[in-house]
């Protein structure tokens, strides 16, 4: 099996600083057999060239830190994202949580591979042949207050009794509008978010309903796809977007590591 990638991060290497710290920043875990076709760079400053750590069947996707530069920039998110993500592309990928060090490859064997080799193995084995999707939907805003206010009495006559008054004399009114149309909001996404999994059903092997990342989110749910389904999954996210054309925008992130379907990324966490 061959891993391959289009991700590089750019920045030249420096040389080393004999009194530098460093460490091993772990991405993943995958398949032993596994090889890295293209050249990556990882997280840290300088970033660290990707590289594979074996034991027995396993292997771990690593690269060398820097400890004297912290790790947390939007960056370094961002680097740990895009190897796990090009890396899952061709070959399964056990995402580990991000800012996973340990102190050397050694340690990479003998406190990750080979004390947790079962649960990694079965882990493994279960995301062969299988990527996670993203489905976003967020709904138009002209479009879904049409549609609050068409529903809800209430709500019309609020903005009644609103529109052309005195902010500071309507305050209260504002208020109560903005509660009502909250509520109604998240009762939609609720119900939207349903609709959504019902027409996944049969195009993915398990979802996750994501946190909405704006007010105005219709749906955030991960997908887990196996290959075979991914033409009828995007052909099904396809036909929800051409449903709610005007209402919400759809998009379908993805492909990219399972990150909404493991149960631990890092052992003992």
């Amino acid at each position: 099996m061959t891993a391959t990638s289009q991700s590089h991060r750019s920045g030249a290497h420096q040389p080393s600083d004999e009194r530098s710290q460093h460490a091993i920043y772990v991405y993943g875990i995958l398949p032993g057999d596994v090889e890295l076709a293209d050249e990556m760079t990882g997280v840290g400053e300088p970033p660290g060239a990707v590289k594979l750590v074996h034991a027995d069947d396993l292997a771990a996707l690593v690269s060398e830190v820097n400890l004297d530069s912290p790790l947390g920039t939007p960056e370094d998110l961002a680097a740990h994202k895009e190897v796990l993500d090009a890396t899952a592309t061709a070959a399964a990928v056990l995402p580990m949580r991000f800012g996973a060090v340990v102190a050397s490859e050694d340690a990479v064997i003998d406190e990750l591979l080979r004390p947790y080799h079962d649960d990694f193995s079965a882990a493994v084995r279960e995301l062969d042949s299988r990527l996670e999707y993203v489905v976003k939907g967020r709904y138009n805003e002209q479009a879904i207050l049409h549609e609050i206010l068409s529903e809800n009495p209430d709500a019309e006559q609020l903005l009644g009794r609103i529109r052309g008054k005195d902010p500071d004399a309507t305050r209260d009114l504002r208020i109560r509008l903005g509660e009502l149309i909250t509520a109604a909001v998240e009762a939609k996404r609720q119900r939207d978010t349903r609709v959504l999994g019902d027409a996944m059903t049969g195009h993915c092997v398990a979802s996750a309903v994501r946190e909405p990342t704006h007010e105005r989110d219709a749906a955030h749910v991960a997908l887990l796809v196996e290959t075979g389904q991914r033409k009828g999954m995007k052909k099904a996210v396809q036909d929800l977007a051409t449903k709610w054309e005007g209402r919400a925008d759809v998009r379908l992130l993805g492909p990219m590591a399972a990150y909404d379907f493991v149960t631990s990324s890092r052992p003992g966490s």
